[in-house]
């Protein structure tokens, strides 16, 4: 069996980025070793300034956005922050941001939320996911 489960984070939409902290909980409850590694929008959605206000969707969906907040909020759905750091409290979860993006978007590790753990390039990364399940979000 696998034991370790990658999640490349490319968007920055709500609603791709409650389904990382769910399947990173699901893989670490099943005791594998999860690493999160935080791109482009997924990384800009780990900013400091935007992880409590982010209320975006994917363009397929955003009619349904308002509605999908709504209901999140009346079923006390955790946000995607809170979801990932629930993830971490279980176990090996680890999120990463990606060097490149961070120079792209001129940002430092010190915009991003705690919960980024360290900067990596995607060499190491790749390095990292090689011998497990590779999810692209």
């Amino acid at each position: 069996m696998v034991n370790k489960m990658a999640l490349i984070v490319f968007s920055g939409t709500v609603d791709k980025l409650l389904p990382v902290g769910i399947i990173a909980s699901g893989g670490v409850a099943m005791d594998m070793e999860v690493h999160i590694f935080l791109t482009f929008w997924g990384l800009n959605a780990f900013r400091k300034d935007s992880v409590k206000s982010n209320k975006k969707f994917s363009k397929d969906f955003e009619e349904m956005a308002p509605y999908m907040m709504n209901l999140i909020n009346k079923k006390g759905v955790p946000s995607y922050i809170d979801t990932i750091k629930q993830a971490k409290a279980i176990g090996n979860v680890h999120v990463h941001a990606c060097a490149m993006t961070l120079d792209l978007m001129d940002m430092k590790k010190e915009d991003l939320d705690d919960i980024v753990e360290d900067v990596m390039g995607v060499g190491e990364f790749v390095e990292l996911a090689k011998d497990g399940m590779t999810l692209f979000i």
